[in-house]
């Protein structure tokens, strides 16, 4: 053989086995996960620790907690728990543990910034798709599973679920929601397909299921002959479809078939005097602030809506933090936001951004309700909060969320947090606020044996708090190790490791 060839095959043959060994090189680095994790061992323990279990019953005092191979071995009374030789022990005295808080409506996407205070009226907004900041942050606030409840991205979410399911990156459990399912009309969105009938509905539901998405949300235009087909297609294959809906009230969806209604009262068209049949009045800030105040919450008309869901087992979704009007921006919000998300939401907090001067200004997804600043604002967030704790008290099945649009104040998991203190402002105990936002929401998903309360055989995905939020909900504002699988991540780390990039990525 000639020396060239030799030398050519003989560096070919180098090459190869440079090329199988850069795997195992990459292996062999840590991945950016376990930067975060500062408790890792097959068994830990949790001494001295109150538990709250998720379940609404009052807090055990004094307890251990045995975590081994990411499951939850037994919880009991410190002087009783038997302790595996060779556990890792962490003494949590003045902590509280409670389940990992199940997002029900946590997007991954953000309003991306437009400079000036925001977006000019009228004009065609989009969204930017928050894949690193987004799940460092709902996993460093406690936020352990979310339901994105709508992408505008699907593949985005689908591979960002799949990275953080391999351990590639940090973050919650995700249950994907397909891409909207919205009728034509939305002249406000450009990232939205428009169905163009029951057809399309079918579709794209199966398509995206095959896909592998979880579950779908309908939105705002759509008919019902779309939604009827939409929630045919999802059902025959096992999923559920929510709704943020306009242009078909709440009664008529769950006599369709809904299984979830996203936001509330504040969205149902169906006492709107101007309604017509699958058209959204008012475009996309429907119903109006004056509509929803005069609105009797004893009155027939909206005590039978609310048997319907209850009779129909069809859930509603919680999203007090998007509809808060006069919330202060906090130092870990404006640190979490990119200078230019920052200098918009500063404007539009203050009533100056040219997007107008309500919260929902500056996004479709929030512009519903009538929920801005002053008087009126202020009441119809209230009679939305008494709404939910009616709907809940009657026996219905009420879910948290957050919806991190609006006007950019509402982050992901801090928001989650905002939910679960919002809830206790409108009449639910800390621990009933608690139970919404851990079991109701692990139930819906039918992952209720898995996660949501803090049980022997579950998945150990729980929080660990300074202070009892069972007595100051604000206590659930204070995250010091959030464990996902048995694995304790530093909250303070995954929330830093993000500062200024909201709004970026």
């Amino acid at each position: 053989m000639p020396a060239r060839n030799r030398d050519l095959k003989g560096a070919a043959a180098a090459l190869a086995l440079l090329l199988l060994a850069v795997p195992a090189i990459t292996q062999q680095q840590p991945p950016i996960t376990q930067t975060f994790i500062t408790i890792s061992a097959p068994t830990i323990v949790l001494r001295n620790v109150r538990v709250i279990d998720g379940t609404g019953a009052p807090a055990l005092e004094d307890q251990a907690i045995v975590i081994a191979d990411g499951k939850i071995r037994s919880i009991g009374p410190n002087n009783s728990v038997q302790i595996p030789a060779g556990a890792q022990a962490v003494d949590l005295a003045g902590r509280t543990v409670l389940p990992g808080l199940v997002g029900m409506h946590d997007h991954m996407f953000y309003p991306s910034p437009y400079g000036e205070g925001g977006r000019v009226p009228g004009a065609p907004g989009s969204y930017n798709e928050m894949d690193v900041s987004f799940p460092r942050l709902y996993l460093g606030a406690g936020v352990t599973t979310v339901r994105t409840t709508g992408t505008l991205e699907p593949y985005t979410d689908l591979q960002m679920k799949q990275a953080i399911d391999s351990g590639r990156i940090p973050g919650p459990s995700m249950y994907v929601t397909g891409p909207y399912l919205e009728g034509a009309g939305n002249t406000s969105m450009l990232q939205m397909h428009w169905l163009t009938g029951p057809d399309d509905a079918t579709r794209t539901v199966n398509y995206w299921l095959d896909e592998g998405v979880h579950d779908f949300k309908a939105y705002m235009h759509i008919t019902r002959a779309e939604l009827a087909a939409a929630v045919k297609a999802a059902h025959a294959r096992g999923a559920k479809v929510t709704g943020h809906l306009c242009s078909i009230g709440f009664t008529e969806a769950a006599n369709i078939g809904i299984d979830d209604l996203e936001h509330g009262l504040t969205v149902d068209t169906e006492f709107d005097p101007g309604k017509e049949p699958d058209v959204c009045p008012g475009g996309m800030s429907a119903p109006t602030g004056a509509v929803i105040a005069a609105i009797d919450l004893n009155s027939a008309p909206v005590q039978n809506m609310i048997h319907t869901l209850i009779a129909k087992h069809v859930a509603i979704t919680s999203t007090l933090p998007v509809f808060e009007p006069n919330r202060p921006s906090t130092p870990r919000i404006l640190d979490a936001l990119s200078p230019q998300a920052r200098v918009d939401f500063l404007a539009a907090n203050s009533g100056r951004g040219r997007s107008g001067n309500t919260p929902a200004g500056n996004n479709p997804e929030a512009g519903r309700g009538g929920a801005g600043r002053g008087a009126q604002g202020l009441a119809v967030f209230k009679k939305e909060q008494a709404f939910e704790h009616m709907f809940a008290q009657a026996g219905g099945t009420l879910l948290a969320g957050l919806d991190p649009t609006g006007y950019g104040g509402v982050l992901a998991g801090f928001g989650d947090q905002r939910e679960v203190e919002l809830l206790v402002d409108a009449g639910f105990t800390p621990l009933e606020a608690i139970h919404i936002a851990t079991e109701n929401g692990a139930n819906f998903l039918a992952a209720g044996d898995k996660i949501g309360t803090l049980k022997p055989g579950k998945q150990a995905d729980l929080i660990v708090v300074r202070g009892k939020p069972d007595q100051q909900i604000s206590d659930i504002e204070n995250v010091e190790t959030v464990f996902k699988n048995g694995a304790g991540y530093d909250s303070s780390k995954l929330i830093d490791s993000v500062k200024g990039q909201v709004g970026i990525h």
